[in-house]
This record gives structure tokens, sequence and C-alpha cells, in this order.
């Protein structure tokens, strides 16, 4: 093709793709070229890729420390939504689980406190019968006035070891965990100066429960039990609530003085305790400004006993469309989230396209003692 064709091929309009030659790039020097133009792949190969993810979980931590430290109850922004169970007002529907007043989520439910009294006590239950005494029927329910209304000791240079046997669920039922104890010392001339506390799984083996309160008396060396010299009520807190099958309560010596004393009534406080296997609850539902076909969130948890697996034990499953469809999530452990605390996250993952957006977090395999999840803080992200 001539240069003269080329030229008329170009005044006569009859230009082509055909007649324009290669062109060597270093001779575009100047224009721009439309965006339809250039392939996505052309630029995007020269692009460094960011995820977003590490900041989103940080600030999802940061929500969820603000909102324990400042107690709040739950709230949502433009992007997510925090609860760290301050109150209720988070949480929709519940199976098996409840809220604790100390703030988490569990199937361990607690029992209101209940009380019970040492009336028409089988005489076949006292420990030591070798120790002199004097018969009664029962333990007397305080009465003052009678000196010698209980069991009146009369130990032999103040012996120690004369109390009664116990068995929770003979005496007061089924998971009765005991939190407190109180007992009447009598005003004779020799007060109780110690009584103590100890439990068993076997009826065997026996050890000293912590006491804090009651205090102890001056010239007792003894570091647990319920101790005092003065007339009345005496009660001591425990320490750590338990529920260990059997306890026993035991007299662990005199005042000094004319070595005889009077025990009278004693009364256990504590709560019955619920433990469910499986369990569920839901948050409430939360609307977002726009479509949303990805969800994430971070929980914090806490093993308050044995060690609870994520994805097993706990489960987490998110929903776009007010929970008519759930995708269950791949939980990922991240650093504790303070001392005892655990945390875990999934980020990005795929549901059900919609604007009402829900968590359900699942608990299985939980039992009293062994296994004992403890769900503390949800923060939602989407």
């Amino acid at each position: 093709m001539t240069k003269a064709r080329d030229l008329a091929n170009i005044i006569s309009g009859g230009f082509t793709a055909d007649d324009i030659p290669n062109i060597d790039a270093s001779k575009i020097t100047s224009g721009t070229f439309a965006d339809a133009r250039i392939a996505a792949s052309n630029v995007s190969q020269h692009a460094t890729s960011f995820d977003d993810n590490k900041i989103v979980n940080d600030i999802s931590t940061l929500a969820l420390r603000q909102a324990s430290d400042a107690n709040r109850s739950s709230y949502n922004t433009n992007s997510q939504s925090v609860d760290v169970f301050q109150d209720a007002t988070g949480i929709d529907t519940t199976t098996n689980a409840n809220r604790n007043a100390s703030e988490y989520m569990t199937t361990i439910s607690l029992g209101s406190t209940s009380q019970y009294q040492t009336t028409g006590l089988d005489s076949t239950k006292m420990i030591n019968h070798n120790m002199d005494y004097f018969s009664a029927a029962n333990f007397i329910n305080g009465d003052t006035s009678n000196n010698y209304g209980g069991f009146v000791i009369y130990p032999s240079g103040y012996n120690k070891g004369w109390g009664y046997n116990f068995k929770d669920d003979t005496n007061f039922g089924s998971n009765f965990y005991i939190t407190e104890v109180q007992f009447w010392n009598h005003p004779t001339s020799s007060h109780l100066k110690r009584w103590k506390l100890q439990k068993s799984s076997n009826n065997s083996s026996y050890s000293d429960v912590e006491f804090t309160g009651g205090g102890l008396s001056s010239n007792d060396s003894a570091t647990v039990g319920l101790c005092s010299d003065a007339t009345g009520w005496n009660s001591g807190s425990v320490t750590t609530p338990f529920n260990d099958g059997y306890f026993r309560v035991m007299y662990d010596g005199v005042h000094p003085g004319d070595g005889y004393a009077a025990p009278g009534e004693i009364k256990f406080s504590g709560y019955f305790l619920t433990a469910n296997a499986t369990g569920n609850f839901t948050g409430t539902t939360i609307t977002a400004p726009s479509s949303v076909s990805s969800m994430g969130a971070i929980i914090t948890y806490q093993d308050n006993a044995g060690t609870n697996a994520l994805n097993t034990d706990i489960v987490l499953q998110l929903s776009a469309d007010g929970g008519s469809n759930y995708s269950t999530a791949t939980l990922t452990a991240l650093p504790d989230f303070s001392t005892g605390i655990k945390m875990a996250k999934v980020n990005d993952l795929a549901v059900t396209a919609g604007t009402q957006l829900k968590y359900k977090i699942s608990f299985a395999n939980q039992a009293s003692g062994s296994k004992e999840a403890r769900i503390r803080g949800v923060a939602l992200q989407y």
C-alpha cells in the first residue's frame, strides 16, 4: 500500500485498523484513554492488596473493652453492634441458657437463695458417739432462755471431733450449693469456740471449707472455721460455694472455762443449680443501613470449668435476614482479651443478603464443674 493510497483512504474516510501499523508505546506521549479501553487486570496487577479485617477486629476489641469498662448496655453504630451483657436489652431469645447477674451468658442456672435449718436431725448422723452429751431429739430453734436446749457437750480435755454428717441431696435436695453457715452459740459458761465445715465427694476423704467472716478467737490458731466467743448467731460466708455431695459440721473446740458448751441450731444458706448440657441464645435484631451479604463478629468467653472447643462446644451463627437463614461461622482464636477471658473471631462470613442482622450462639457438652462456658461479650460486624 503506497503512501498516496494511505492518504486517499484517510481523506475519503475509508481509514481502517489495517491501515495502522504497530505503534511503539513510547510514541504515546499525551492524552488519556477511556476507562472502557483499559482492562481491570491491567491495573490491579500493580496494586498492593489491602485487608482491613485487622483494623475492623481491633475496633471491635476496643469497643468491647470500652463497653466492659463502662458497664454499658448493648448499643449499635453504623457498622457494628456491641453487647457485654450488662443487662438483657441486647438478648432476644434463650433456650436452656440464661444471663447471669455477673454479666455473662451460660447454660448453668442459679436459683434464688434458700435457707435450711437443722431441726429434726436423726441422731444416727452424729459423729463420735462416745462423747458425753445431753440427749435431745433435735437441735433447738435458737432459744436463748434454754441454756441446755441443744446438745450440751462435756468434752474431756477439750477434745475435738463431735459433729454432724449431711448429704446434700438427702438433707437439702439435689444440686444445693452452700454459701453460708450460721450457728447459735448458747450463753453457757463456756461458749463454743470453733465449728468447722468440711466437704467430701465420697464420704470418706474430707477437706476443710474456707470461710470469710465469723472471726477467730485470739487463743485459737486455727485458720478455718466459724469462731466466736459471742452469744447468739455467728455466721461465716463460704469463700467458694460448693456441692461435693457430702459435708459435715464439726465441733472443733470450746472456749476454756468450765468445760462445757451448748451448740444450738445450725443454718445453711445457698442456692440450687441447674446445668443444661445444651442451649442457645440470640441477639436482638439490628437494622443495617443497607443490604448486607457478609458479616463478621468477635466474641469474648471464659472457660469457667474445663476447656470449651470453638465450633464444637461454642458455635456462632450469623444471619442478615432476621434469622430465617443462618450461616455457621468458623471461629478462630485470638489473643486473650484479659486474664482468664478468651477471644475468637470470624470475618467476611457469607450470609443470605438482607438488612435484619442477628447472631446466635449455641452451647454443647456443658456439665457443671467439668465444662462450663461463659460468653462475656459479642461485637457484631457488618
